[in-house]
């Protein structure tokens, strides 16, 4: 069954709130984490790892009806690796401090699930083109959630913004920094905040757009993985069943006239 075409636009915007894959699906959380102390660490996380998205999802696409499909995961992330040893190169030449800032966490984007989803699950099976369009969204998303993170941490705990202290919430200001921001019981409490602020925003965008059943059944169709996923909100449906399941039960159980058909039918035999 070939796969439903679906608008670039659409494919841009998916990663910025109904899928964010920080906030939504809650993929990279250890460098979402790690590196939101400042906002200038977490946007240039979040740039280094949108460069790579892009370029890995561009070339595993152009590659994709060459790559074997046993070996795909090694290449996958060879072609990763080998885009992530460019990003830290260029940040050990031009931008010695934030490399040393950031420390083993650029390296790490290698093995980053969210880069790695996006060449399994979508630059392997799409062309080029809408292949970029979705790591530039992904990117673009995973960016806005740690520069937002970020911001709030540096803000309340240390009384800053880009590294560049304010006054008013300085030491000795108005208002007295929160150390615990900049701590991992804060980035957690952050976190949480923003998962449930996503959570709220994607819930109004699916029921304002009405296509929310079809983010899922358009392009899963495996029960097992749409229990696994929880992106979309449709993994658990009612009674434990996922989204699939209900669908499939909806189309193959008889309707309330065809039933009475067949028992009137089954009736009439036996007589």
């Amino acid at each position: 069954m070939a796969r439903k075409k679906v608008p670039l636009g659409k494919e841009f915007t998916k990663g910025l709130v109904i899928e964010n894959p920080v906030l939504r699906l809650v993929l990279g959380t250890c460098p979402t984490l790690a590196v939101t102390t400042s906002a200038s660490n977490g946007l240039a996380m979040g740039l280094a790892a949108t460069f790579v998205l892009i370029g890995s999802n561009l070339v595993i696409s152009l590659l994709r009806k060459v790559i074997p499909e046993k070996v795909r995961i090694p290449a996958f992330i060879t072609i990763i690796a080998g885009f992530v040893t460019i990003v830290q190169l260029l940040m050990q030449a031009y931008l010695p401090r934030l490399n040393e800032s950031l420390g083993i966490f650029i390296p790490l984007i290698t093995v980053n699930c969210i880069i790695l989803a996006r060449a399994e699950m979508f630059a392997s099976k799409n062309s080029a083109l809408p292949s970029i369009i979705d790591g530039l969204g992904m990117g673009i998303g995973f960016t806005a959630a740690l520069f937002l993170m970020g911001t709030i941490r540096e803000f309340f705990g240390n009384g800053s913004f880009l590294d560049i202290p304010l006054p008013l919430l300085s030491a000795g200001g108005y208002f007295q920094p929160v150390l615990i921001f900049i701590l991992p019981p804060g980035g957690f409490f952050v976190f949480g905040m923003l998962i449930a602020l996503s959570q709220k925003l994607s819930e109004k965008f699916t029921k304002s757009s009405a296509s929310g059943n079809a983010l899922c059944s358009e392009f899963i169709s495996d029960p097992s993985v749409c229990a696994l996923c929880g992106g979309c909100g449709l993994g658990s449906g009612s009674g434990g069943k996922t989204a699939v399941n209900e669908r499939t039960e909806e189309q193959t159980e008889p309707k309330p006239d065809q039933a009475q058909t067949a028992e009137n039918e089954e009736g009439g035999a036996q007589a």
